[in-house]
This record gives structure tokens, sequence and C-alpha cells, in this order.
């Protein structure tokens, strides 16, 4: 017997929504191209399996061709504040010419460092600079390309080597990020936002909780 009462609210609505980018933090990708210069690239894609992180990308851009073929790359993860850098990236490409499955209006681009207004500072262990200025910075290595279960995408799986880390956002005297001063930028369906003030802590936690 259906018992729900005809006149009350649903509590969802089923939708079919575009991108499911539901607040995911923005890593910066530098690759290297085959020529030996770099590429730089904007996802949001990215999540950590322990010293793992697993990078979901275009199928058809540069960044995926570079890693099928030089697995190093470095994985910076920008500030809140330099959303308007990212901006500037998003409708860049390296790959010449344009691929079909491109946005509309996006454009070929060779040095994306100089058009974002970033700077390429040197990595220790991988060919790929780091992004000078982002507070957090992975060298890795991609050790397994594969092409994603839907098409059209790629994921790599990349074992991060070395972690930099502004001394800004370091608990001092520990290896520990504090979570109260580490303020990533996030793409919340397709528009930037940052971190509000925090709720609370897992039991897990190993730092202390924001001061009132």
């Amino acid at each position: 017997m259906d018992t729900a009462t005809p006149d009350a609210p649903a509590t969802t609505v089923e939708i079919e929504p575009a991108i499911l980018y539901f607040g995911t933090p923005v890593v910066l990708l530098s690759t290297e191209n085959e020529d030996g210069s770099f590429n730089l690239a904007p996802m949001s894609s990215a999540w950590a399996l322990g010293r793992t992180v697993v990078l979901g990308l275009g199928g058809e851009g540069q960044t995926a061709r570079n890693l099928a073929r030089r697995p190093d790359v470095v994985i910076s993860l920008p500030s809140a504040g330099q959303w308007p850098a990212v901006e500037r990236l998003a409708p860049l490409t390296g790959r010449y010419p344009v691929p079909a499955g491109k946005p509309a209006g996006c454009r070929f681009e060779p040095d994306k460092f100089g058009a974002a207004g970033l700077t390429p500072e040197p990595s220790r262990l991988v060919r790929p600079p780091r992004v000078a200025g982002c507070p957090l910075q992975l060298e890795a290595r991609a050790e397994r390309v594969r092409t994603g279960a839907a098409g059209g995408f790629v994921i790599a799986e990349a074992a991060v080597r070395a972690v930099h880390a502004d001394p800004r956002i370091v608990v001092p005297g520990t290896d520990h990020v504090s979570p109260a001063a580490w303020n990533p930028l996030i793409y919340n369906f397709r528009h930037y936002f940052g971190l509000g003030p925090e709720l609370g802590h897992t039991y897990r936690s190993e730092t202390p909780p924001a001061a009132d």
C-alpha cells in the first residue's frame, strides 16, 4: 500500500546535472611536452589515497598525452585567492590544433605559465616545475595511466615523491598542514569558492581544532 501523503513535499528531486563537480579542490598539473617545454593545466578531479593521488583528465588534452609518454608530474594546489590565475588558464590548451572536443572558445597557448601570470619553480625529483606561490606542491610520477570506463577520460594514479608546503600553513615543529591556515581553492559546480569556518574535526585528527 502506498502510504505517502499526496500533499507532502518531496524530500528530494531527481535531476540530470551536466557536471558533478560538487565542491572539489582545484589543482594545477605541470607536465613535460615532447619538445622539453612544460604544460600547465587546471583540473578539479583529484583525490588522494595515502601517498597516491588519482587524477581524472580529459582524454584529448595535452596533459593526458604527456603523462602517457613522460610520467613525471607536479600537482600544485592553489589557495582560494589565486582563482583569477586559474581562470586565466581555463580557456587554454597546450595542444595544436585545438582538439574538436574542447569547449567553444578554447585556444592554443604554448606559454601557459606566462599567460596565467604564474611563475615556474624547479622541482627536486621530477622534471616538470612546481608553481611558485601555490601553498602545496606535490612532486609525483604517474605509475598507471588508463582510459576511464565511460570513455573520453583518462585516469592517472600518481605516486607522490615529495611534498613542498608554505611554512605559513604548517604546524610549527611538525609535518602537519594546519587546517585553520590552509584555504584551498574549491571548484563548486563551475564556481570558485574558499573554505568557511571550521565546524569540527574527526577523532583521527592529529592537529588541534581552530581556536574560538
